[in-house]
């Protein structure tokens, strides 16, 4: 089971148009194209690509694991304004650094909700009020 993650708590997936890796994009785009990415990807290999594409998920394959994170801030510098969704070994104390990075989302598997439940994500669901840098300059 596959559990989505917004600010909102858990969800199911809405997504129902599968998901494509890099070398298997199509020629023509599809009334919805998503993209895998995995960890080690460069942003910059999709430059081109941005504005027909409508989501991407990222691969987290260890939470100790951040340049996910890094990915989606480049790919919102890019100017790629579709879906941005964290997939796997994201834990709730990395959901604010999600958000604040670029990511609308985080797909987890159903074992991870159960070790941590919805209000441990909806604890940190208010990203933008645990901003610390803010907290320093004022």
């Amino acid at each position: 089971m596959t559990v989505i993650v917004t600010d909102t708590g858990f969800g199911t997936d809405d997504w129902a148009n599968g998901f494509f890796t890099l070398d298997e994009l199509p020629a023509n785009h599809p009334p919805a194209l998503a993209v895998d990415l995995p960890s080690d990807a460069e942003p910059d290999d999709l430059q081109d690509l941005l504005e027909n594409i409508d989501m991407i998920r990222v691969d987290f394959p260890s939470f100790a694991d951040g340049r996910g994170f890094t990915i989606a801030r480049r790919l919102r510098l890019m100017g790629f304004t579709g879906r941005l969704r964290a997939k796997g070994h994201v834990i709730a104390d990395q959901y604010a650094m999600a958000r604040r990075s670029g990511f609308d989302e985080v797909e987890i598997d159903g074992a991870l909700a159960e070790r941590q439940p919805e209000d441990q994500w909806q604890f940190r669901s208010n990203w933008k009020d645990h901003d610390y840098q803010s907290r320093l300059r004022a």
